[in-house]
């Protein structure tokens, strides 16, 4: 089968009560520069819905931030497709948000490769069978 590389509407985390859920209780790693958050959630449309961020104290110009997040979101939708097959054979739903640390705005091939490292660290950190996230 071949993978599909979209980044559709209900794949994008946005609700403000998950997002501040994902935060409190959930867990993170980082891996220069990227920070990533995820939580097991309740049964969802999809396997994982994933978030991008950049800091306003570290990007003041809104136009650095948004092309932060442009690149994000294309790497994630480029590579994310082995994270959603590991999720989709443990039968369980996860949240993602990944936040940009890095002070300078890097190349899409770094970003990308640290996408890559963020998304395979987290297929190692999924349990190995659904767990009640409550």
């Amino acid at each position: 089968m071949t993978p599909r590389f979209r980044f559709g509407k209900q794949e994008r985390l946005k609700s403000r009560k998950q997002i501040d859920a994902l935060f409190n209780g959930g867990k993170g790693f980082a891996v220069f520069p990227l920070r990533v958050s995820y939580a097991l959630v309740p049964a969802a449309a999809v396997p994982v819905q994933a978030g991008v961020t950049a800091s306003k104290r570290s990007f003041k110009r809104a136009v650095d931030r948004n092309r932060i997040k442009r690149l994000l979101r294309e790497a994630y939708r480029l590579n994310k497709e082995e994270l959603i097959r590991a999720v989709e054979e443990k039968n369980i739903h996860l949240a993602v948000f990944f936040l940009y640390t890095g002070k300078n705005i890097a190349t899409f091939s770094e970003i990308e490769a640290a996408m890559k490292a963020c998304l395979k660290k987290l297929q190692q950190k999924l349990p190995a069978t659904h767990e009640n996230p409550s």
